[in-house]
């Protein structure tokens, strides 16, 4: 038989809020049993007004005392909890939690606990994955709550149908795996055990995967050659002075393709002094992450790895073919950027946003990938060529792994480089 991996489920968590079910988060009162409580929090909504960026916590978010209600883990915030005191400045903050309880699942004693405790649980997966995992959740709890069910104490023939009727919608198996597994995070217990070690459960998933076998890409979607041409020419050149939309693109998409880096390490980066510095005549930069940053991959040597890029050439370029090297030399464009955006940065990420009402203001990962998918389209577009569909930010990193192991990077380097 077959088991989906995953980690031991998190208790479950009790809020004394009534939260609406627009959240994601079931109502229903928990059933008697052993628990561990953590006293409420008198300056939560003092401490947790401003955060460092200076944003308001929304108070509309906390909803009145009522009966104590079950909350799946898998729909915590998708950045944590506020942790009271010093020592976590670095953990951003979105919100507050009031009254809560964790339930235990081992008829443990009640114990006290605190909130720095709540927080460390939480940050067993990654802001992303409980942003998935809430989400997912949402669409569960609305589906029960549509059928009379309670999501978190429904049987397998409630959870099977849920999943047949998102197959039949057209939902991938790998995505069937995100909802089992969000639903896993929650105490449900069916029959027993997890729902993701259920044996009707796992014959389920590998149904779907066998009714709808995956198709891997097996060719890449855009043209190395052709792009890096066009970057090369208008708009992109001369960089000291084309449009600064152009100039955010192309440096994205030539930093992404010198360091073979995710778009959420790219995103790490910063301007200051201590993370960035370029060598004599901008021989050289060198690049380290924020402190802080928490990777994708936890065993990823990127947070105490230097990025070392050489630039193409030392000088002003003096023939054609040096000056088509000159403005695609990742360094050049970086001094580029880092200049023309001094003038209007609020922020010591690299990345900015370039216009509107953030200008200045620091870029989300979302944002950056469109501009890696918009940097490809522009190229070609510049060519006269219609863009192929399906380019995504990621194929910059396959790319950069190829084109390194053809030019006879070691494998083991690569995947070192690369993180």
């Amino acid at each position: 038989s077959t088991f989906l991996r995953r980690e031991r489920p998190l208790s479950a968590i009790l809020l004394a809020d009534e939260l609406s079910p627009e959240r994601g988060r079931a109502v229903e009162p928990l059933a008697d049993g052993s628990e561990i409580c953590i006293p409420p929090s008198q300056n939560n909504a003092a401490s947790a007004a401003k955060d460092q960026r200076g944003e308001g916590c929304c108070a509309s978010d906390s909803a009145e005392m009522a009966q104590p209600a079950v909350v799946s883990v898998a729909d915590s915030a998708e950045k944590g909890f506020i942790v009271p005191g010093e020592g976590h400045h670095m953990a951003p903050q979105t919100g507050t939690m009031g009254s809560a309880c964790v339930a235990s699942q081992y008829g443990v004693n009640q114990l006290t606990v605190s909130q720095r405790i709540l927080y460390t649980i939480t940050e067993a997966r990654a802001p992303s994955t409980r942003r998935l995992y809430g989400l997912k959740w949402k669409v569960f709890a609305n589906w029960c709550a549509s059928r009379h069910e309670d999501p978190i104490s429904c049987d397998i023939p409630a959870v099977l149908t849920f999943l047949q009727e998102r197959l039949d919608a057209g939902v991938s198996p790998s995505t069937l795996k995100v909802y089992v597994a969000a639903i896993a995070a929650s105490p449900n217990m069916l029959e027993g055990r997890s729902v993701v070690k259920h044996p009707l459960v796992s014959r389920f998933l590998r149904g779907a995967r066998r009714l709808n076998p995956s198709r891997p890409c097996q060719m890449l979607v855009w043209d190395l050659s052709l792009v890096l041409r066009a970057l090369s020419g208008p708009p992109f050149e001369p960089a000291e002075s084309s449009d600064m939309k152009v100039l955010s693109f192309k440096t994205a998409l030539l930093l992404a393709l010198a360091c073979g880096k995710r778009v959420g390490d790219l995103h790490a980066l910063s301007v200051s002094s201590a993370c960035m510095q370029f060598g004599p005549n901008d021989c050289m930069v060198r690049l380290t992450p924020r402190p802080g940053y928490t990777p994708k991959v936890l065993s990823t040597p990127f947070r105490a790895q230097v990025i070392t890029i050489l630039a193409f050439c030392s000088s002003e370029p003096d023939t054609e073919a040096v000056s088509r090297k000159y403005a695609l030399c990742p360094v050049h464009a970086l001094r580029a950027y880092v200049n023309r955006t001094s003038q209007f940065r609020s922020s010591e990420q690299l990345f900015v946003c370039f216009a509107g009402a953030k200008k200045g203001g620091p870029l989300s990962k979302q944002r950056l990938s469109h501009w890696i998918v918009e940097a490809v389209r522009l190229a070609y577009d510049s060519q006269g060529l219609v863009c192929p569909i399906g380019v995504r930010a990621h194929s910059a990193r396959s790319l950069a792994s190829s084109w390194a192991w053809a030019k006879g990077m070691s494998i083991q380097d690569i995947c070192f480089a690369a993180g």
